[in-house]
């Protein structure tokens, strides 16, 4: 896809990732259980990172505060979207909101959300890019178990 392809909602962000509230998803309270979000929108993040920064080898730096303005219920469909907000010698920032496709509201919005480019052992490691990419130019093209897993 072209940049001129992508239609960013009106606080730019991209909504790729649609979920189902599942009964597995729930709280005592029968709403959205917090860390059953949180974890999605971790493992977006990283899929997003590893195609950003083309390695398959990310880590979780860092997530901001998390406020919660809504919640969804069972049966409710939910997206999250993702936008590279900062690209460092070793990481990458993005921003996070996710919304009830049914009520309309935003569930809650993550100002930062810091990912980290790591080598085989672990450590930072430098990824080159300063911008976005809107395509899967970046995508790693072996697994991770290849041993093998950088763009050149």
């Amino acid at each position: 896809m072209t940049k001129s392809q992508w239609h960013p909602s009106e606080d730019g962000i991209n909504f790729h990732t649609r979920k189902w509230v599942k009964p597995e998803d729930l709280n005592a309270n029968g709403t959205l259980f917090g860390g059953s979000l949180l974890r999605w929108i971790d493992e977006e993040a990283a899929i997003y990172a590893i195609i950003q920064l083309g390695n398959y080898r990310v880590v979780t730096k860092l997530i901001s505060e998390i406020n919660f303005e809504a919640s969804a219920l069972q049966g409710d469909l939910i997206e999250m979207g993702l936008t590279a907000t900062h690209f460092g010698r070793t990481s990458l920032t993005m921003r996070a909101v996710v919304r009830n496709m049914i009520t309309r509201k935003r569930i809650l919005t993550i100002e930062r959300l810091v990912f980290v480019s790591v080598d085989e052992n672990g450590q930072p490691t430098p990824h080159g890019y300063t911008d976005i990419t809107y395509d899967r130019d970046r995508m790693p093209r072996e697994h991770s178990a290849t041993g093998s897993i950088r763009i050149e």
